[in-house]
This record gives C-alpha cells, sequence and structure tokens, in this order.
C-alpha cells in the first residue's frame, strides 16, 4: 500500500472514529491500466466507468514525473457528470512543439467526486484517484515488447548502477536481487526513462561473486512479467 492510500485511510477512520456517519467513495475505474499515445495518431482516448451507485463527477488531471516536466498533453473533458454505470471517455492530444525522439512518461489522474448527502446526515465523502502512467510513443518508433533487455547493468565497486541506452521507457519493480546470493537492491522508483543512468540504493558484496541482476519488468500494457534475468558487467 502507498503512502498515498495509507494516509488517506488512516484520515477517514480518524474522522469516522471521532464523529459517526457514512463513509462513500466514489469509483470511477479506467478500461486499461495504461494510456499509450501514438504520435503519429496525435491522439488518444480511455473509458472511464463509474462504478458507483449514484452520479459523480469525474476530474481528470496529468502529472508530470520529476524528471520530465514539460507539458506534452491536452485533455478533454477535464471535469465531467457520470451517471451510475455510465462510461465517460476521455480523449488526450499530444502538443509537442517537436517530434518526439523517444518515449515519454506521463501521469494520468482519475477522481470520481461524490456529491453532497440532501438528508443532511454526516458522512465523510471519499474521493477516490486513479493514478496510471501515459506512454507517449514516437511515431515511427518500433514496438518492442521486452524493453528492459535494453537496460545495462554494472559494478562500479560496492554501486550497482542502471543504464538505459534505448530510446523506451522500461517499467519494472523497485527492487532487484543481485544473483548468486539474492541480496536487495532499491532502484528508488519502478521506471528508467531513456538514457537515463540510476545508482541503486543498497551496497553490493565485495567479492564481486554476483554475475546476474534479477528484475521484475511490467510491459507497456502494464503486464507483469515474473522476472528477467541481466548480465552485470563489472566496470
Amino acid at each position: 500500500m502507498n503512502g498515498f492510500m495509507r494516509s488517506a485511510i488512516m484520515s477517514v477512520l480518524l474522522v469516522v472514529l471521532s464523529e459517526p456517519g457514512q463513509l462513500r467513495a466514489a469509483g470511477m475505474v479506467p478500461e486499461t491500466p495504461v494510456l499509450v499515445l501514438d504520435e503519429g495518431l496525435g491522439e488518444a482516448g480511455i473509458n472511464v466507468f463509474n462504478s458507483e451507485p449514484h452520479p459523480a463527477l469525474l476530474h481528470t488531471s496529468v502529472e508530470d514525473v520529476p524528471q520530465d516536466t514539460e507539458p506534452l498533453l491536452l485533455l478533454t473533458p477535464p471535469v465531467a457528470r457520470v451517471e451510475p454505470g455510465a462510461t465517460q471517455r476521455v480523449r488526450f492530444i499530444l502538443r509537442s512543439a517537436a517530434p518526439l525522439k523517444t518515449e515519454r512518461l506521463k501521469r494520468v489522474v482519475f477522481e470520481g467526486i461524490a456529491p453532497q448527502d440532501a438528508t443532511g446526515k454526516a458522512q465523510v465523502n471519499l474521493s477516490v484517484r486513479q493514478n496510471i502512467p501515459a506512454i507517449l510513443r514516437p511515431a515511427k518508433l518500433p514496438i518492442d515488447r521486452e524493453p528492459w533487455k535494453h537496460l545495462v547493468w554494472s559494478r562500479q565497486g560496492s554501486e550497482i548502477k542502471v543504464r538505459n541506452p534505448s530510446p523506451y521507457v522500461v517499467r519494472l519493480g523497485h527492487s532487484v536481487m543481485l544473483l548468486p546470493g539474492g541480496k536487495e537492491m532499491d532502484l528508488g522508483r519502478t521506471y528508467v526513462l531513456p538514457g537515463e543512468q540510476l545508482t541503486l540504493s543498497g551496497t553490493a558484496e565485495s567479492s564481486r561473486s554476483q554475475l546476474q541482476v534479477r528484475l521484475f519488468p511490467v510491459t507497456t500494457y502494464g503486464f507483469a512479467i515474473a522476472h528477467f534475468d541481466a548480465p552485470l558487467v563489472t566496470d
């Protein structure tokens, strides 16, 4: 459970315990776990389903990852009323000033806001956020279904580094294991952007006996791979 959800749940519990009433959550569910936009098409859309038994406002926004803050996406509509059991389509339009050279990563947030209770009863309206990755693909970039194979893992002293020389965004679990031995190292996040080099948290054994890195990749479309073992190069 991430920090946001833990804080949200604890806040709700505190309110409920201190003031009797109802707890209501508005659930907006995107049809896919990832938004993929092809530059050649210029736009992409995603359907969002209101799973709650009451109408709700769907608020959609785009968030940057800290390493890439260039505004590249417009969306419409930013706010829409969605009836219970109904679906709202949200369009995303690319607005890059120059052709994309590599894949780019953004985040899309869908937030359902429940209406106020007209009866006047005390309640907590919890807005549930769905935060999914958005991958923007250059028009002529070939599809690579295993982009994690491009990552270069290396040892420099007791440090482990990873470099992504490819034009693809690579998504993976935040922890990897050094083999043999199973020493765990922390990547610090769940993606490596094109051209990035990261130093993992943790200290590798000085014996340099580890020869591979076991990572747990995620495909472009959000499917988890059991694991992949990559060679570890000593610089």
